[in-house]
């Protein structure tokens, strides 16, 4: 919970929580993620050394201070959003939901010219209306505000300046704010989007559910805006992946230490590791998802790296040689937004011929929609592990291709 303050005028002492002691206090955390990667997640907290993380479905919690919220945001590649807790209260009815939200002091948060959204999630409870829950907690905050200002907030559904969450459950709320503002998969480097650009935070998935070590080459048949070849090249050098975001929501909180905040970002660029001689091997059979790839590699700082090579090709030409031992890191089309379903058996197909016959050894990490598809490739040796890519469910094909197979043919 946050620490009490000082109560502004005209209500009553013991009533609000705000920022004076966020800094210093420590606060219980959701770091939000795509379903199925909750253990991936789980484990890079652990890695960033985060305290008390605990895994849940949709995420994992943790404790800290603020400065643990900015590493979270400025560190997690998996993450989507880290929602702090504000407070959690019993509501049966509207009226005890809107006093439970207007006990907040909510202009830490937010200006009375500011913008809002609050989603709610409701399940076993009294009130069981999610779009009525939303409602009453809008209202809660803007009526603050114009009782005090004469001014309110006003709901913009996309481009907020405070995310408030609302959880609901057997007429139990928590009561959480969103510190990430713009979704964390808005890394901040991408300047062409293609034409089905792959999240960034799934690119990173991909990358550590295939335990790729940062230094065997990494190729994508399929490169389409290059994502996956931007998030292997920030992982291989450490480089944090919200250096390049803009803003963070936490960023327009009242009392946000930007010096503190800074400091954080300096040390974090200063512990980057140069690319050096990573071999980052990408195609695509349409020139222009080439320059998009070109383009997003250069935004993010990887312009002109020795070991870069993109090109224009059919994935049926796409080079892999013995021994290289390679990852090959793909997301090729599955019908769902590019290419037809049928045509593509042929294009699976006979990407499963060329890695039993020509790449014993690699890794393997290849994100579909289908199935049916993920069949085609006819490699035995690896196993899916089941994600969500939006609302599209998805098998990420993970493994080697064995050694042996290339004899096999």
């Amino acid at each position: 919970m946050l620490a009490l303050c000082t109560p502004r005028q005209g209500l009553p002492a013991g009533t609000l929580v705000s920022l004076c002691g966020m800094r210093s206090q420590r606060h219980i955390c959701f770091a939000t993620c795509a379903p199925g990667l909750e253990p991936l997640l789980h484990a890079e907290m652990r890695a960033l050394k985060l305290a008390k993380i605990e895994r849940q479905v949709g995420g994992c919690y943790f404790e800290g201070s603020m400065a643990e919220v900015w590493r979270a945001n400025l560190g997690l590649r998996l993450a989507v959003r880290v929602l702090v807790r504000l407070s959690r209260f019993q509501a049966v009815d509207g009226d005890s939901l809107y006093e439970g939200v207007a006990a907040q002091d909510w202009a830490s948060f937010v200006k009375p010219d500011g913008t809002l959204r609050v989603d709610a999630k409701v399940k076993e409870s009294k009130l069981d209306h999610s779009q009525f829950v939303e409602q009453r907690v809008k209202d809660a905050i803007v009526d603050q505000f114009q009782s005090r200002t004469g001014t309110r907030p006003s709901v913009d559904k996309d481009e907020p300046d405070l995310r408030v969450g609302i959880h609901l459950f057997k007429d139990r709320v928590t009561l959480q704010i969103d510190s990430s503002g713009h979704s964390l998969h808005r890394r901040g480097w991408r300047r062409a989007q293609g034409r089905a650009p792959l999240a960034e935070t799934l690119a990173a998935a991909m990358l550590l559910a295939s335990n790729w070590d940062g230094r065997s080459p990494v190729l994508d048949p399929f490169c389409g805006s290059g994502t996956i070849l931007v998030e292997a090249a920030l992982l291989a050098t450490g480089t944090a992946p919200g250096l390049m975001r803009p803003r963070f929501g936490f960023e327009s909180w009242d009392g946000h230490d930007a010096a503190g905040f800074e400091a954080l970002k300096a040390r974090a660029r200063a512990a980057a590791r140069p690319l050096g001689k990573l071999r980052l091997v990408g195609s695509d059979q349409d020139s222009g998802r080439v320059t998009d790839t070109l383009e997003n590699l250069a935004a993010a700082g990887f312009e002109g790296g020795k070991g870069i090579e993109i090109t224009c090709a059919d994935a049926a030409n796409f080079e892999l040689k013995p021994g290289w031992n390679a990852l090959l890191a793909t997301n090729p089309p599955y019908g769902e937004r590019i290419g037809d379903v049928n045509e593509l058996r042929g294009v699976y197909r006979g990407l499963g011929q060329r890695l039993r016959s020509e790449a014993g050894g690699y890794g393997v990490a290849l994100l579909t929609g289908n199935p049916e598809l993920a069949a085609e490739l006819n490699l035995k040796e690896l196993y899916p592990m089941r994600i969500l890519n939006g609302a599209i469910e998805c098998q990420l094909i993970l493994g080697q291709v064995a050694a042996a197979a290339a004899a096999a043919e």
